[in-house]
Formats: C-alpha cells, sequence, structure tokens
C-alpha cells in the first residue's frame, strides 16, 4: 500500500520541525552568570590554644595568633569573591582562596574556621545557594633550622556538596569540583606553606542539566510525529483487514 501524498507531506513536515527544534537547542548554548562572596564564621580554638586571638568573623578576611615581634604578621586567609558567566558543563572559577603563613606565639592560634560561600546567579535564573566549608589550620612550632619543616598547614575535604536548582521547568546542578593553587590543573585538599610566604588557589565549579525522568513525557515534537505515525498503522490495519 503506498502512503497518501498528504500523510507524507504531513510527515515530513513533523520530521522537520522536529530536527530543526534539536539542531536550534544546541545552537544556542545555555549561559550562566552570577556572582559570589564569602564571609569566616567563628573558629574552634582547640586544646591546645589556651589564648586563642583572632579577628575577621562576619567578614572576607579572617587573621589568628599573636604575632609579636616577629616582623612577619599574623597568619590570614582571605576569600575573594568573583563574578562569572560559564556554559552550561564548563569549569569556572567561583573565587579565589589566599593564605599567608606567619609566626605567631605558641597558645594563641586556632584549630578550625568554618567558612561561608554564597554563589547567587543573576536575575533571569534568581537562584542564591550556600556552601559551609570547615578548614583544618595546622601551625608549627618553628624549631627546625630546615625551613621546609617549619611550613604550615591548611586543610580543607574535597565533598564540597552539590546544590540542585529548576530553571525554564528544567533541573540543574551546581557542582563544587575543588581547589587549585594558581599555575596548577590539579584539585588539591591541603595548601602547604612556609613561614612568610603564601599562596592562592581558586576554587571552581560546574553546571549540569539533571537527566530527566524516565517517565518524562516527550517533547510536542516528537508526539506529533507518533500521532502521525500510529494514524497510518490504524489506516493500514484497517485497509488489510478491508
Amino acid at each position: 500500500m503506498k502512503l497518501s501524498s498528504v500523510f507524507v507531506t504531513s510527515l515530513s513536515v513533523a520530521v522537520t520541525a522536529l530536527t530543526a527544534l534539536g539542531f536550534s537547542s544546541q545552537a544556542q548554548a545555555l549561559t550562566f552568570s552570577g556572582e559570589s562572596s564569602g564571609v569566616w564564621g567563628k573558629p574552634t580554638p582547640g586544646g591546645m590554644n589556651t589564648n586563642p586571638i583572632y579577628s575577621g568573623v562576619g567578614t572576607n578576611s579572617f587573621s589568628w595568633g599573636d604575632p609579636d615581634d616577629f616582623g612577619t604578621g599574623q597568619n590570614q586567609l582571605t576569600f575573594s569573591g568573583d563574578s562569572f558567566s560559564s556554559e552550561m558543563g564548563s569549569l569556572f572559577k567561583i573565587g579565589d582562596l589566599t593564605y599567608f603563613n606567619g609566626s605567631v606565639t605558641p597558645n594563641t592560634s586556632v584549630d578550625f574556621v568554618p567558612l561561608n560561600l554564597h554563589v547567587s546567579f543573576g536575575d533571569r535564573v534568581n537562584v542564591s545557594e550556600v556552601f559551609n566549608f570547615d578548614f583544618h589550620l595546622k601551625n608549627t612550632p618553628n624549631d627546625s633550622p630546615n625551613p621546609a619543616d617549619n611550613a604550615d598547614f591548611v586543610y580543607v575535604g574535597k565533598n564540597f556538596g552539590n546544590r540542585n536548582f529548576t530553571f525554564a521547568d528544567k533541573k540543574y546542578t551546581l557542582e563544587l569540583t575543588g581547589f587549585r593553587e594558581k599555575g596548577s590543573t590539579t584539585d588539591v585538599s591541603e595548601f602547604r606553606v612556609l613561614e612568610g610566604k603564601g599562596t592562592t588557589a581558586a576554587i571552581f565549579a560546574k553546571i549540569t542539566e539533571v537527566p530527566p525522568d524516565s517517565k518524562t513525557i516527550p517533547e510536542p515534537g516528537t508526539v506529533a510525529g507518533l500521532s502521525l505515525l500510529s494514524i497510518y498503522l490504524i489506516s493500514r490495519r484497517k485497509s488489510a483487514n478491508g
């Protein structure tokens, strides 16, 4: 049995429209824009630090320890927020973490300090998410003739957690992928810095689309194509049984 010219034309239009829709969505890459900021919370001194000295709670720059007259200043962590604009699926920088290792007197440091990282998108998406980090600070006694043995450490876990949000009826995931020191392409979970020196690490993120549920209703173009095909099958069956 030959297809009628009317059916062939209708089916061709449906397939053409569906194909055009697919290429259009690929050609117009979805871009997300926004900015980040961060503030430090109240630290945990730890059992050894009987006289903790610190400042900067509620700001983006946290300092700790009594620098006395060593001449290098306090230890310091600073988070610098950044604006971003990135296509879906691409890695982009959220902000920079700078660590300076000063020289401080014993028992005046802290062991842990939290950072609340706030990421917000523009008006088009209107989404804000908060990530909580807990940095472990390890301060050495600086009693070795080898400078490398007197280096201090800042540890940060790799499990940052993801955040889901919805835009234009689709679900997306915002994932913080990790910290990378300047000039490196490898994620790190600790920063090791000599006395009187500093380092800067960028924190990166990625946005991906959440795969649709298997029960999701097909796109309108697909429904139209299936409807036309169903009409043809029903018509052919009636003709065969005719």
